[in-house]
């Protein structure tokens, strides 16, 4: 799994319940990661690995997203 998608994973899973993955999008396209279009690919990519159900985290999702908060908190 690249860098990118793993922040964007990341993100999702700590965004606030009133925010939209659209508004993480924005978000982490103001930081420079990556462009809007870049991140909306890199979502394509977690949906087809099954992380992303509609605009939820699916159980394999979650589980990732944990994975990967434990690596970046090394």
């Amino acid at each position: 799994m690249k860098i990118e998608q793993k922040v964007l994973l990341l993100g999702i899973f700590t965004k606030e319940r009133d925010e939209s993955i659209n508004e993480v999008l924005l978000k982490l396209e103001e930081t420079g990661m990556f462009t809007l279009k870049e991140a909306k690919k890199l979502l394509k990519g977690l949906r087809d690995f099954g992380y992303l159900q509609d605009s939820k985290l699916t159980l394999s999702g979650l589980e990732k997203a944990k994975e990967i908060e434990k690596e970046f908190k090394l």
